[in-house]
């Protein structure tokens, strides 16, 4: 299983699912492939914002990803493409190519709530309440996905 998670500019949301999903299936002794990129390339080549990093390491988590933007060969590559809010799940539909393989998903789908659905962006926000925020949605979106899609035994 390849997945890839994506946000707007890759320094919060995505690599912080990045984080939380390679964990998951670290703990779970899964073999997936786990990465995440951005929509727009104002982040690349730099680390996760700092708050980012701040509440990974609360949970004991940490991340050496450096921001990319998606390519085009991500959705031939990836079995998943998740967006964390509609605009990015709507972006990604546009860049696909007609004939790509992976699914493009809104990551708030494996939550099971209609409401919270949405992977809030917290860059905007004060502190890191919103991180913490963003942190829970995404560990309980990537729980419910990897026991959905785990092989079975």
């Amino acid at each position: 299983m390849k997945v890839l998670f994506v946000c707007i500019g890759n320094s919060c949301r995505s690599p912080m699912a990045e984080a939380v999903l390679k964990d998951m299936v670290a703990r779970e002794g899964l073999d997936w492939v786990v990465d995440s990129a951005a929509i727009a390339d104002w982040n690349v080549g730099y680390s996760p914002e700092d708050r980012c990093l701040a509440v990974l390491r609360e949970n004991g988590l940490d991340s050496c990803h450096v921001g990319r933007q998606i390519r085009t060969e991500d959705f031939d590559q990836f079995d998943y493409i998740f967006g964390m809010d509609e605009g990015n799940v709507r972006d990604l539909k546009e860049l696909a190519p007609a004939q790509s393989r992976a699914r493009i998903e809104l990551l708030g789908n494996y939550r099971m709530k209609e409401l919270d659905k949405i992977i809030f962006d917290p860059y905007f926000e004060r502190g890191v309440h919103g991180f913490r925020r963003c942190y829970t949605q995404i560990a309980i979106c990537c729980k419910i996905f990897i026991q959905q899609k785990r092989p079975s035994a």
